[in-house]
């Protein structure tokens, strides 16, 4: 990890929270200058004026950068749980949830097991049509198309559901072309709890964050469309408190 903190901060910070990997001080920032990652989005007069926008690269075996993920607030980071999904590397957890319908087989999982305040964590849904099936996708017109609708939490930040690319499939009865996924696909739901300073009070004494819901979608055949289905479901991910504590000037 490179940061613009001076080494001292840096060793009473990893004694501290018995970090043992290599903390590397980027004296005047001049590495996060270089990776043109400084953040000037703010006014100089801001305390989050040349704070670096928080990112992870991820290298081959022969040091070439192959994807990187970043976001614009220095509170929010990735989770390697997290990157290792979206790059299609990750494995199913023996803990997953495995459901059946009519017409899809489902496995659902959460990508960490314990978070932080500002940690981008992810709901996963696996998801395999019964041969012959196909369930909508976004752009399908006079059809619900599949989606995970979150309950409300104030201390949990949703982000946008990710899907895949879809395909056009041809609905031969009405002569209608409509978006659709008929092949597996796996549906991803980022979400954090708020590292705001406000949201603090709300997350004293919380040790458990619960994530409830419901996975929606219609289903249909060559010949039929079935009544649209909305299947509950609901995770929970243990809370890591931030460590908040600052250390001591360098002398």
């Amino acid at each position: 990890m490179i940061t613009y903190d001076p080494v001292s901060v840096l060793a009473e910070f990893a004694a501290r929270r018995r970090i043992t990997l290599p903390l590397l001080s980027d004296a005047g920032s001049a590495t996060i200058k270089r990776y043109g990652i400084l953040n000037t989005t703010v006014p100089d007069t801001s305390q989050l004026y040349g704070y670096p926008f928080p990112g992870t690269f991820v290298l081959n075996r022969d040091g070439v950068v192959t994807a990187r993920f970043f976001e614009q607030a220095y509170q929010e980071r990735n989770t390697v749980s997290t990157i290792m999904i979206a790059l299609g590397n990750a494995k199913t957890p023996a803990a997953a949830k495995r459901i059946e319908t009519d017409h899809l087989e489902i496995t659902s999982y959460v990508s960490d097991e314990v978070v932080a305040p500002g940690s981008l964590f992810s709901v996963v849904f696996d998801v395999k049509p019964h041969r012959g099936i196909h369930v909508y996708a976004p752009g399908a017109k006079d059809y619900r198309i599949i989606n995970f609708r979150i309950d409300t939490n104030p201390i949990l930040s949703v982000r946008p559901l990710q899907y895949p690319p879809s395909e056009v499939y041809h609905f031969k009865p009405l002569d209608e072309r409509v978006p659709v996924f008929q092949r597996p696909f796996r549906l991803r739901q980022a979400m954090m709890v708020s590292p705001a300073p406000e949201a603090r009070a709300a997350l004293k004494g919380v040790e458990t964050v619960a994530i409830t819901g419901t996975l929606e979608y219609q289903a249909c055949d060559d010949r039929l469309c079935f009544a649209p289905r909305s299947i509950p479901v609901s995770y929970a991910v243990n809370l890591r408190q931030l460590d908040t504590e600052r250390a001591g000037a360098p002398k």
